[in-house]
């Protein structure tokens, strides 16, 4: 497959990539489509969607498109997602993938093969509730609209990459948050929630999903 990235099969029966040079993959290897239902849609976009007409999303980490997808199967209201990616996989690769068929609902593969193909640095409509921009370029600097209610933090791990999980960034996020908005994230790890805490953030530590204890969700107070 093209970028070295190796196709693998995560125990929910859904596929996500293994990035060699990394030694890293895009999703937990316990399954890929529920950590993204329990990490970006349970503990994020259904969160909030109760007491929101509409919601701006802003996602660090477009990957391999699960995030948007699930987000526009799932999302009841309207959504404008915006998401940042510096090296976005192949079209290839990302229809490569099962998804599609491990999600059940209507026009489930249209909608995926429409956010996999969406051009780059435009504001598409993919869907009645859902508005798609894909940036390219590097989170540390990418413009941030000061006007988003909830972010999805899924840049790789801390392990991998720890520049990614430094102050600065989070405090790029943490002002481009509405008051009351929130980011949420698999990471719960110590030095990261510090981090968070540093900048502003109020944390709260969720139960994790399959094969990890704990997750966060961080506040804008």
């Amino acid at each position: 497959m093209k970028q070295g990235n190796q196709r693998i099969a995560t125990k929910d029966g859904s596929h996500t990539l293994y990035v060699p040079e990394l030694d890293e993959t895009y999703h937990s290897r316990h399954g890929a489509i529920q950590e993204s239902m329990h990490v970006f849609i349970d503990a994020g976009l259904k969160h909030l969607e109760p007491t929101h007409n509409q919601l701006r999303i802003l996602e660090l980490g477009f990957g391999t498109g699960l995030n948007a997808w699930l987000t526009a199967v799932c999302a009841t209201k309207p959504v404008w997602f915006h998401t940042i990616e510096k090296y976005p996989v192949s079209i290839d690769d990302a229809l490569s993938l099962n998804y599609s068929n491990e999600q059940t609902s209507e026009n489930g593969e249209t909608i995926f093969k429409s956010i996999t193909t969406a051009n780059w640095e435009e504001t598409v409509t993919i869907s009645t509730n859902f508005k798609l921009h894909k940036t390219q370029n590097d989170f540390r600097i990418a413009h941030l609209q000061p006007s988003y209610d909830l972010v999805y933090w899924d840049v790789f791990g801390f392990r991998a990459q720890p520049n990614l999980w430094e102050a600065p960034l989070f405090q790029r996020v943490y002002e481009a948050l509405k008051v009351n908005g929130c980011l949420v994230t698999y990471s719960s790890k110590g030095v990261v929630r510090r981090t968070m805490e540093a900048v502003g953030f109020e944390v709260e530590k969720l139960a994790g999903p399959p094969g990890k204890r704990e997750m966060v969700r961080a506040w804008k107070r």
